[in-house]
């Protein structure tokens, strides 16, 4: 993939990581906000070397020897420039649940919301890195959407959408509702009614399914993102970063 002369960036190395036995060299992208992997699988697919940092410990991960699971506060790594130059990419989904649209349904149905907004820092700290970086985030939330993704365009079963930040021009695939039929809820609970009509996933199985995430309970299943839209993304970091480099 050529680039316009305006998006090209001077050359620099490529942070390849090689796994102990010499069998694959891969760019390295840091997933922030990882939880459960499904943003770091697709990173995967698409051919990265990932880590992938939460807050929390997980024991819901897929077992992929190309990704890097740590346990630490992403305020911490924002902090630390110099962590950050190590990566060849940058990549984060935030805490979205202030600008989700379903804030509402959460506080009629008793569930708490939270009210951490972390997008400021992580976009300062992602452009003052002058690496290329996505930072992905739920509609209306205060971030541009350069990129929208919705399940539809990858033949899943949830609508999904999904908004992208980036410093790299990339491209959406149209969604495709009318293909797709009625899409299956993944958020709040199994089973949960949509006054639209039709449901949240009945089971876990259901939800999994829907997502193309075949490893989480359902409390990550809802905050996640199916790996389908890191991978198509993917590429076309990866094409960016190999350009830049050469």
């Amino acid at each position: 993939m050529r680039l316009p002369t305006e998006l090209r960036r001077p050359p620099r190395p490529l942070r390849l990581v090689r796994l102990p036995d010499g069998r694959d060299v891969r760019p390295h992208i840091l997933d922030g906000f990882g939880g459960a992997g499904g943003a770091a699988m697709g990173w995967v697919r698409a051919g990265w070397r990932v880590t992938s940092i939460d807050i929390h410990r997980r024991r819901d991960l897929p077992d992929t020897e190309h990704i890097d699971f740590i346990t630490a506060d992403m305020l911490d790594v924002l902090a630390d420039a110099t962590y950050l130059q190590t990566f060849d990419a940058l990549s984060g989904g935030p805490p979205c649940q202030t600008h989700t649209a379903l804030v509402e349904l959460r506080k009629a149905q008793g569930k708490g919301t939270s009210k951490v907004d972390l997008i400021p820092q992580t976009r300062a700290a992602f452009e003052a890195s002058g690496l290329p970086y996505i930072i992905e985030n739920v509609p209306r939330s205060p971030i541009r959407p350069d990129v929208i993704l919705c399940g539809s365009s990858f033949g899943l079963k949830v609508r999904r959408h999904r908004w992208f930040e980036s410093n790299v021009t990339m491209f959406s695939p149209p969604c495709d509702h009318a293909g797709q039929g009625r899409p299956i809820g993944v958020y709040g609970s199994k089973g949960d009614d949509i006054p639209s009509g039709g449901s949240t996933a009945r089971t876990l199985d259901e939800g999994r399914d829907a997502m193309g995430i075949p490893w989480m309970s359902w409390a990550a299943l809802v905050e996640a993102i199916p790996p389908a839209y890191t991978e198509h993304l993917g590429h076309q970091l990866i094409a960016y970063v190999q350009e830049c480099a050469a």
